[in-house]
Order: C-alpha cells, then sequence, then structure tokens
C-alpha cells in the first residue's frame, strides 16, 4: 500500500513515478507534481496483479524506447471509476468515464492523460496486470480491443467488474493462501469476456468456460437470495441449462455442497450480520428472515440454532452486549 501522504510533499511525485516504473516504465508529468496526491493498493493475485489507485491529474507516456528497453510482455486491462482519460493506444483515440474498461499492451507505446477538473482530483481506478502468455487468445485477436472503450456493465464483463471490486474491496480479510486461486477465478473471466467480445470463445479452454459460468451462477444467486422463490430449478432455467447439470457441477465447485445447502448458508451468513449490525438493531428479527429469502419465521430460528447453535434473538443479545462500554454495562 503507498500513500502519497506518507511521504514529504517535495518526494511524493518522484516516489510515485518509481512505483509505477515496477510494472511499467513511462514519462509521468503533471501539473501538480509540487505536492502529488496519490494512492496505490497492490495485490499479488498469482501471475495476475490487482491495482487500485487514485492520483492527481496526470499524462502517461510511454515511448517506443521505453518498450524496447523494458518489456515486461504484459497486458494491463483497467476499470475507471471517477473521472475521465483519454488514451492513445494502437491507433486509436478513445475518452472513458467512469465504468468503462480498457486493455493496454505494454509492449506497445501508449499516451494516456487523466483530466484536470482544476481542483486536483484526478482519477479512480482499478486495474490488472497479467502476463500476455496467459491470456489463451492470439495477440493479433486482441490486437482489436486495444485502447477501445469495454463495456462492464451487462453480462461477463459485469461479473468481472464485481468480482474485481469485491477482491479489493475485502482485501484486508483475504489470507496468502487465497491468492492463487482468486488470480484464476480473474483470468478465467477475463479470458472468457475477451473471447465473447472477439467471437472466438472456442479458443478458451473447458476448465476456464465452466469456471466463469460458476461465478456466473452464484453471482446470480448472491443478488437474489432475497426471492423466497429463488430455488435449484429456477436458477437452472435462468442460465438455460439442465437441473441435473447445475447440481453437478455445483458439487464439483463447492466440494460437494448442494445448491440448497449453499443458498441456505449464504443466507443465514447474511442475516447473522445484520443481526449484529447497530443500525438495525431495533429492525424485527422476522423482518431480517424475510429480507434474506427466509419468510417462515419458524424455518428460520430453526436453521439458525442449527448452524450457529442459538437463537436469532439470543445471537442479536450477545452480540449487543460487546457494543456496550463497561460503564453501562449492568
Amino acid at each position: 500500500m503507498f500513500r502519497s501522504e506518507d511521504v514529504p510533499a517535495e518526494e511524493r511525485f518522484d516516489h510515485w513515478r518509481k512505483l509505477l516504473d515496477q510494472s511499467r516504465s513511462s514519462k509521468v508529468t503533471s501539473s501538480y507534481a509540487a505536492d502529488f496526491r496519490a494512492e496505490c493498493r497492490r495485490l499479488e493475485l498469482g501471475p495476475t496483479t490487482v491495482l487500485a489507485m487514485s492520483c492527481a491529474p496526470a499524462r502517461y507516456r510511454r515511448s517506443t524506447r521505453m518498450v524496447q528497453y523494458s518489456d515486461a510482455e504484459q497486458y494491463h486491462l483497467s476499470l475507471l471509476l471517477d473521472g475521465e482519460a483519454e488514451l492513445d493506444h494502437a491507433g486509436r483515440t478513445h475518452v472513458f468515464g467512469p465504468g468503462d474498461w480498457h486493455l493496454v499492451d505494454n509492449s506497445r507505446p501508449y499516451d494516456l492523460r487523466l483530466a484536470d477538473d482544476g481542483g486536483g482530483r484526478g482519477a479512480k481506478a482499478v486495474g490488472l496486470d497479467l502476463p500476455k502468455a496467459l491470456l489463451p487468445i492470439p495477440s493479433h485477436q486482441v490486437h482489436r480491443l486495444l485502447g477501445r472503450r469495454l463495456p462492464g456493465h451487462e453480462g461477463i464483463g459485469a461479473l468481472l467488474t464485481e468480482y474485481v471490486l469485491g477482491v479489493e474491496r475485502q482485501a484486508g480479510d483475504l489470507r496468502s493462501v487465497d491468492a492463487p486461486r482468486l488470480g484464476t477465478v480473474v483470468l478465467d473471466l477475463l479470458s472468457t469476456w475477451i473471447a465473447q467480445l472477439l467471437e472466438t470463445e472456442a479458443a478458451i479452454p473447458p476448465e476456464a468456460r465452466h469456471s466463469a459460468r460458476m461465478e456466473s451462477i452464484m453471482a446470480f444467486i448472491r443478488r437474489n437470495l432475497h426471492d423466497p422463490c429463488l430455488t435449484p430449478p429456477a436458477i437452472a432455467a435462468a442460465h438455460h441449462i439442465s437441473l441435473s447439470y447445475l447440481h453437478r457441477i455445483f458439487r464439483q465447485h463447492t466440494r460437494g455442497e448442494s445448491v440448497a445447502a449453499w443458498i441456505r448458508r449464504q443466507r443465514l451468513e447474511g442475516t447473522l450480520r445484520d443481526l449484529a449490525d447497530p443500525a438495525l438493531r431495533d429492525t424485527p428479527i422476522h423482518l431480517i428472515g424475510t429480507r434474506w429469502g427466509l419468510t417462515r419465521a419458524s424455518d428460520f430460528t430453526r436453521a439458525f440454532r442449527t448452524a450457529y447453535g442459538l437463537s436469532p434473538r439470543a445471537f442479536r443479545l450477545q452480540a449487543f452486549s460487546t457494543y456496550q462500554s463497561p460503564a453501562t454495562r449492568p
């Protein structure tokens, strides 16, 4: 984690340039170099790296000479979360706004400019660095996507957006042993998405397509946990697969856990968080169950007790007792 505020003002810009040089060298210029504000969190997920960044307005130019001097043979995929950017790359010029992905081949020159709103706000983005050799699509085909605006609002693109942002948000709770698995999922989603954009799905290994489909199914379930009609047949129908196929791939992915058991566990974990949330302490317990698709109070209580060894009411009382200060405790 890098924070410019941890560095003396006169050294911040140099620190930022040196940080970026670790993955790709470029000439960086900025009107705010005298007191450059920036943050960067780097997550190494096996061979894939996630970079969460925010920085003041600046210009990043990677020349042909820089490519010849330093070429790590990487693709960089970036999702703009805030601000505006203009990119010249692979013979194309595009302007990007929040919610847009763009793909860069670090083996080619580029010129990236972050818009200046006059107040030094700059941009916020999440990026992915990955070795080009890991993407199972020929580079001459990937070239068609370089520098273009790639939509992250639907399909696999939306799923990749949701997954990468979720990994970044939970960075503080992740263990190092989780990194390779998370990196594999990111790579499978990315490969599948790019293949769809290029209409070359046949190039993707079956395991990657299987992984992307499972992540899509699980994301669908998480979005619909509130719906009491969320059942295995409904899930299979929504994804145009047979019920038997859904059960088979789910057990393979979860190491034996059934679809219904996974849904129940996700719902109960949701109620567990809500019952311990001080902001919801006045919400009736049966309504908390209902908002997670557990509409029958007796079934909710029984399932909760089986999973956690005490009733929802007892758990809430126990959780809130920890919020009392010593002076207010009985």
